[in-house]
């Protein structure tokens, strides 16, 4: 089969990111003696630096990993919480339903920074200067600007001038709009990372001294106090069209920790999945296999009309649990064995008929039906609950091109010599996010509008609790061999892209690169995680290269197609160790940034 890149292949080590700087900083890590570890962690500091608009320093990250030295599979949850003085009662307070999708009202604790100090701490081999390097020579010497980030600023132009003066500062130098493809630099970026690695350094030691104190740094130091003071002294216009204070500070970032966590599982025709549990959306995942599990997808064409009606009514049902139960397992009890259980994906399976389904159909589990209740009272139909239309959140959605102003996310996944394994979706603090915090250089984070404001909800907003973030890496044995590591951008799209891959992968014997470049697909059927919190019920999206055909085979079925241009829908990275112990990755072709490297 034809593709629009080859499957890289070798046996020293691979790498693939959403950006090819990113992907050879990884490289360079590898090459230098370093682990999967180091080189994810090198690769995201890069992606901060050349996908402003899809990641930040101030962001959050999830990561599944698998050691060679453990022999075990882990989620490192960097997703950091709420701050202590948000509660449900201070936004009703502000006359506010929902948290803004921008602005400071909607951070949370910045995690991703802690979790990358403590991999690294834990299973990395390089010093922190060494992995640190690649990002700040590029924030300090330049990088060529994207052409969609020159784009995204010029729609948010009069935003950074007239009301985030702090971010027109750093992104319209000169007051003009940066042009893509020529140098762009953050010299104040730079030198905040400059200033955490001199102190690293400074407090002497060992590489694990060094990571720990970088890590003081951030969260007890200089970074910490920069946060808090912009917080309680700056007032932000966000989405609600109002200007507000933050409501983190300082005491906030000092009381979190990342933590390591078990993964959740399923079994799949011979494959283990591993994803991140429901403080995320990964679980969803797990649920569509299993109830796709009883239907014969081998028998189905890898991009048939058959094949894309099954697998959206199916992401349909588990996208439904996924409003009903997931939450904060720390705060809510989400009955996550049940949801799993193979009993319970023969019920919903059943459900699944030759025609899509415009019902939002959460299962029903005893002990639950109030919590359930309130869900579906909680929905808002797009284009019917007033919020015109609002783009703020993250999701990339039907035609990339139309959604500068979202923010979206990056993508890694590595493999190495010694068989470690990771994949990682960093996310958050994006330019769009909120106003540039000036001595740091960058912007805080607005993933607390996944919170809703209403009791009662799995999601409900409380204070040191988690928002249900929509990134979700995803780690996979064969016959309990690691095999795949992989995972895209796009919000709520995030799990129907890789599940697509996926199955293309597993039933049809398509190589990665294969799986990624045949035409995607995913629903907007259940609520958006971002604000304004809609639902379009009946949505599917398709990418037109599937064919006019299968087009009117699915409105035949029920669905309200949405055509998307040819090579507009989904990131998709991936990368496998063969069970000969050969190396493959493979990256999108979309966007014409994601690329794959190896030897």
């Amino acid at each position: 089969m034809f593709t629009t890149r080859p499957e890289i292949l070798g046996t020293f080590g691979v790498v693939t990111s959403t950006h090819w700087l990113a992907t050879a900083s990884g490289m360079a890590m590898l090459e230098k003696g370093g682990n999967a570890f180091d080189a994810c962690a090198a690769a995201a500091f890069v992606l901060q630096v050349v996908e402003p608009h899809l990641v930040g320093p101030a962001g959050d990250m999830p990561a599944v990993f698998y050691s060679a030295k453990t022999k075990k599979v882990e989620v490192i949850c960097a997703q950091g919480p709420a701050p202590q003085a948000a509660t449900i009662e201070a936004f009703k307070e502000l006359g506010l339903d929902l948290i803004p999708g921008s602005g400071l009202l909607s951070t949370v604790v910045p995690g991703a920074f802690g979790g990358w100090m403590t991999l690294l701490r834990d299973h990395g081999r390089l010093s922190l200067r060494e992995v640190l390097e690649p990002a700040i020579g590029y924030f300090e010497n330049g990088h060529p600007m994207l052409p969609r980030v020159s784009d995204t600023i010029g729609t948010l132009t009069d935003l950074f001038t007239e009301e985030w003066p702090t971010s027109g500062a750093v992104y319209l130098p000169g007051g003009n709009v940066p042009k893509g493809k020529e140098l762009f630099r953050n010299k104040a970026a730079a030198e905040t990372y400059k200033r955490i690695l001199a102190e690293a350094e400074a407090a002497g030691g060992s590489r694990e001294k060094q990571l720990e104190t970088a890590y003081d740094t951030w969260y007890k130091g200089f970074v910490a106090e920069a946060m808090d003071r912009f917080c309680r002294t700056t007032e932000a216009i966000d989405s609600s069209g109002r200007r507000h204070k933050g409501l983190l500070t300082a005491d906030d970032m000092a009381r979190w920790k990342p933590t390591y966590e078990t993964p959740a599982s399923v079994n799949y025709h011979g494959w283990e999945v591993f994803k991140i549990g429901p403080w995320g959306q990964g679980p969803v995942f797990l649920q569509t296999l299993k109830i796709l599990e009883g239907i014969d997808i081998a028998a189905m064409g890898p991009a048939s009309p058959e094949f894309i009606h099954h697998v959206t009514e199916a992401m349909k049902l588990a996208f439904a649990d996924r409003e009903a139960y997931y939450g904060d397992p720390d705060f809510v009890k989400v009955p996550m064995a049940t949801l799993l259980s193979e009993d319970y994906a023969r019920g919903r399976r059943n459900l699944i008929t030759d025609k899509a389904s415009h019902e939002l159909r959460p299962g029903m589990i005893p002990g639950f039906e109030e919590q359930v209740g309130k869900m579906l009272a909680n929905i808002r139909i797009a284009g019917q609950s007033g919020a015109g239309g609002a783009t703020v959140g993250e999701p990339t959605l039907a035609s990339m091109v139309a959604s500068s102003k979202r923010g979206d996310t990056v993508h890694i996944d590595v493999i190495d010599k010694w068989g470690n394994m990771i994949a990682a979706t960093p996310s958050g603090g994006w330019l769009q996010s909120s106003p540039v915090i000036p001595e740091l250089g960058f912007p805080l984070n607005s993933r607390a509008q996944a919170f809703w404001l209403e009791e009662g909800l799995p999601a409900s907003l409380a204070p040191l609790k988690r928002p249900r973030t929509t990134l979700t890496p995803t780690l996979a044995f064969e016959n309990g061999e690691p095999r795949l590591a992989f995972g895209t951008p796009g919000g709520d799209q995030q799990e129907q892209w890789q599940l697509g891959m996926f199955l293309r992968r597993v039933h049809h014997g398509l190589n990665l690169q294969e799986a990624i470049d045949l035409p995607l697909f995913h629903t907007q059927h259940f609520p958006s995680t971002f604000y304004p919190r809609e639902a379009r019920p009946g949505h599917l999206t398709v990418e037109e290269s599937i064919g006019a055909a299968a087009i009117a085979d699915l409105v035949q079925r029920g669905h309200d197609i949405e055509k998307a241009p040819a090579w507009t829908v989904g990131r998709l990275t991936a990368a496998e160790k063969s069970s000969n112990g050969l190396l493959r990755a493979a990256a999108t072709p979309r966007l014409m940034q994601a690329y794959a490297a190896g030897r």
